[in-house]
């Protein structure tokens, strides 16, 4: 049975008749907080009642949340699965599964399968991030072919997408707090399950979320990130920094590395597109990370409509102190006893790769939770159409901010039969803290990576 897109909603159709370079129009923008949420997504439910409509979201801690930095308890801890969707009854949730997904049961049938559990609607932000979104609607503008934008502050960028290249630009400058500290590992698990962590620390400044800075302020800058491997021994003290741009085919996302053994800053070689991601061992791309990110560019990106697909949501059982790696850690995937699957409205947008473009993906399907514009699951194609790969990000609400983010974000090589993971810190003492003191952009230059890189 074929996947039917719908066109979901007012704000597509206001939007399909907005200027091309404009976001939206002010009769559009009003309706953000009436009939729309703050970040443009339906707030009623749907007609089946499976997705309830959006009252505000998780904005206050649960009782026992130990404050920044802590592991975050489940505010749901008494709920169960609704129903549990394996590889015998999939033909019954066949329309409301990705390629991907479905693909993943074909791989794994004895093993993988996915516990839906009711839809709660948690996603929510800042007031502030509303108020900047509601400012955006009506001012800002795509530039240079869609490979950046201009007129915008720290939000949503176009809560009433027009085109596919819009929705994607939602997803790479959603909110992810203003400053973060991060003590967390990657995996790639080999098929028979085998895997060595690699810790890093990382710190990340988004620079696109400063509330005071302009578009001159800002200087084409998306984020700061800089990462410092912990262990293992033979990795450890290497040091990676990234001036993320926005427009990157103006301006090219700028790499420094520290090489511990050699003692030297040096400029990294492209990180982009389709580059290999080392750590990864070869299961993700640069463009991979964060499920998108980087240029739009290399893709003609297209918005299909909105459809209902079960995704991974509110996922704080992942990431308990309890739940140690080797129990998480299956052959093939996660431990699906410990995920959590819901019913969500997402923003379906294709990206086939331009005549003429290079690229190891020839298309890549986005869907992007509607409620917080993260992408939640993501199919990639190779040259020959084939399905090859499909990333999935388990999201969860950081209520101490709030922001919908990611607990873990894996990558499956469906060809492979092995994963990627990033974001454990089960193991670690900490967790994302968002609390500590903003820092000044020369803490991320190549001087500061100098200072800091020894072992």
């Amino acid at each position: 049975m074929p996947t039917v897109f719908r066109l979901s909603g007012l704000p597509l159709l206001l939007a399909l008749f907005a200027t091309p370079a404009l976001a939206a129009d002010p009769a559009g923008a009003a309706r953000l907080g009436q009939g729309l949420t703050p970040l443009g997504a339906e707030q009623a439910g749907n007609a089946a009642g499976t997705i309830p409509a959006w009252t505000g979201g998780l904005v206050t801690p649960p009782t026992g949340y130990g404050g920044p930095g802590r592991h975050h308890v489940d505010p749901f801890p008494t709920d169960a699965p609704l129903f549990t969707i394996t590889a015998a009854n999939l033909a019954q949730y066949h329309d409301h599964l990705s390629p991907g997904q479905r693909a993943l049961f074909a791989a794994y049938p004895e093993t993988f399968r996915m516990p839906v559990y009711a839809t709660r609607r948690t996603g929510a932000a800042p007031q502030w991030i509303y108020d900047n979104t509601r400012h955006n609607a009506t001012h800002v503008q795509l530039v240079a072919d869609g490979n950046g934008f201009s007129g915008a502050r720290g939000g949503i960028p176009f809560p009433l997408p027009a085109s596919g290249v819009e929705a994607v630009w939602n997803h790479i400058a959603r909110y992810r707090g203003v400053y973060v500290e991060r003590r967390a590992a990657e995996v790639a698990v080999q098929r028979n399950g085998s895997y060595v962590p690699i810790v890093s620390q990382q710190r990340g400044l988004f620079r696109f979320h400063d509330q005071q800075a302009t578009d001159a302020q800002l200087d084409n800058i998306l984020f700061y990130y800089m990462n410092q491997i912990r262990s293992p021994a033979r990795l450890a003290g290497g040091v990676v920094l990234v001036h993320e741009t926005i427009d990157q085919v103006r301006e090219p996302r700028q790499a420094w590395a520290y090489n511990a053994g050699q003692r030297r800053v040096r400029r990294a070689p492209s990180l982009a597109y389709d580059t290999p991601i080392t750590a990864a061992d070869g299961l993700r791309t640069a463009d991979d990370t964060d499920m998108f990110n980087g240029a739009p560019d290399r893709y003609d990106w297209k918005l299909l409509g909105k459809q209902e697909i079960y995704i991974p949501y509110n996922n704080y059982r992942l990431g308990q102190p309890s739940v140690k790696y080797a129990e998480l850690l299956k052959p093939g995937h996660l431990n699906p006893d410990l995920a959590r699957y819901e019913l969500h409205r997402v923003w379906v947008v294709e990206g086939t790769l331009k005549p003429g473009a290079r690229h190891l993906y020839a298309k890549r399907r986005l869907y992007l939770d509607e409620d917080s514009w993260q992408a939640a699951v993501v199919d990639q194609y190779d040259g020959r159409g084939e399905l090859w790969r499909v990333s999935m990000a388990y999201l969860k609400n950081f209520y101490e901010l709030p922001t919908t983010w990611s607990a873990l974000d894996v990558f499956h090589d469906l060809q492979a039969r092995r994963y990627h993971v990033q974001n454990l810190d089960n193991e670690e003492a900490s967790t994302v803290d968002f609390s500590q003191p903003v820092p000044g952009v020369a803490e991320f230059s190549p001087a500061a990576l100098r200072r800091m890189g020894t072992r």
